[in-house]
């Protein structure tokens, strides 16, 4: 993106007072930040596997999400021990066809090993498992394949430009945004076609009008929901995790519409826009920013019905701080004339939902947030983009 770009984007957004300029987090909160990042690490050193791994049952994702935590917080080098058997074991995953996973969830799996792999790339032989799961993860994509039912995927399909777990036969906007983050994290330009295509898809799950496939389905706030399909026979019917009744209308066959938008989805789509480098200024990004400053908050993942309303809360924190960050304002204006600094918002949240052994877990457990090993990696990538 041009600098004069940037900064007509940016001027653009700080007259509509949704930003501030960037500042750097203040010192109390850096000082709390990096005690909790130094005793999550100091968890994560207790639990690894013997055979190098951390949650090992859907893959090595979890042993990938646990490598990147800790060499980026620069408490652990790159040829630390634990680093060495953890990289091991990875690559023990590595499949002929580029993916690296361990039978299941596919795209999930390789995606985050791309982000860890990048950190070790300057061993021998890296650059060609790195640029061969990025032809794999290319390659599933959806893009001209046929569904279920025998249709091809082309750019007018529900399907196109998505990336999903497998299971379900049909794209997500979390697969998907894992998708884009690994292939942005281990370099590949964002002009690839990948890029291009994923943002055709994302676009399909926002609430906004420039979505015409959705928009009459969706609420039009701004934010996102789950995925432009329930599954591989529910082609075209979306499908949001804050409006879990709406899965059940959609099967019986009536009209499925109102999906609500939610946070943990809202923020993956803004920092998925950002790796595309799609315009700041931008209706879709702008509109997905007004979603923000309405619902700003971080005692639980808004959108999602009071009830669940903590389902996915860690997820959420993570997706929160990678989409802010990516933004580079630190301060966000929200409906109520209130200025947050979001960095040490986060910061406050995340310390004081620590548990006395360094870790965090979800007791709301949905989506494996009962798993301390994941909730910590997801509280630990926050609290490093939050301090960066």
């Amino acid at each position: 993106m041009h600098t004069k770009a940037i900064a007509y984007a940016v001027g653009l957004l700080l007259l509509l007072g949704l930003i501030e300029p960037a500042c750097a987090i203040d010192a109390d909160h850096e000082a709390a930040a990096r005690l909790a990042i130094r005793r999550g690490v100091g968890y994560l050193r207790t639990t690894q596997g013997e055979d190098g791994s951390w949650t090992a049952q859907p893959g090595p994702a979890v042993t990938a999400m646990a490598v990147n935590v800790m060499i980026d917080s620069r408490l652990v080098p790159a040829d630390d021990p634990q680093v060495e058997k953890a990289i091991g074991y990875i690559l023990s995953h590595a499949k002929d066809d580029g993916g690296i996973h361990g039978g299941i969830l596919a795209n999930y799996n390789t995606a985050i090993c791309l982000s860890a792999l990048d950190l070790v790339r300057d061993r021998p032989g890296m650059e060609d498992t790195i640029k061969n799961a990025q032809d794999f993860l290319r390659g599933i994509q959806w893009d001209g394949q046929a569904d279920a039912q025998g249709q091809a995927v082309d750019r007018g399909h529900a399907f196109f430009g998505g990336s999903g777990y497998g299971k379900h036969g049909r794209p997500d906007m979390s697969n998907t945004q894992f998708m884009l983050q690994g292939l942005y994290d281990s370099g590949l330009d964002c002009k690839d076609p990948a890029f291009i295509r994923a943002v055709a898809f994302i676009s399909r799950c926002q609430g906004t009008a420039s979505n015409s496939a959705y928009r009459d389905v969706i609420d039009q706030d701004g934010g996102f929901i789950y995925a432009t399909s329930v599954n591989r026979d529910l082609v075209g019917v979306p499908q949001s995790m804050a409006s879990p009744k709406m899965v059940d209308e959609a099967k019986a066959g009536r009209q499925v519409s109102g999906l609500r938008t939610y946070g943990s989805m809202t923020y993956a789509g803004v920092k998925s826009y950002l790796s595309a480098q799609l315009d700041r200024d931008d209706p879709r990004v702008v509109d997905a920013l007004r979603w923000i400053s309405d619902h700003y908050t971080l005692d639980e993942n808004p959108g999602m019905p009071k009830p669940i309303a903590r389902q996915g809360l860690y997820y959420y924190y993570m997706t929160f701080a990678r989409a802010l960050d990516a933004y580079g304002h630190r301060t966000i204006h929200t409906s109520d004339g209130i200025e947050h600094d979001w960095a040490n918002d986060l910061v406050d949240a995340l310390v004081s939902r620590q548990c006395e052994d360094g870790s965090w877990i979800n007791e709301a457990d949905r989506w494996m947030e009962g798993d301390p090993n994941l909730v910590t990696c997801f509280a630990l990538i926050a609290l490093e983009a939050a301090v960066d």
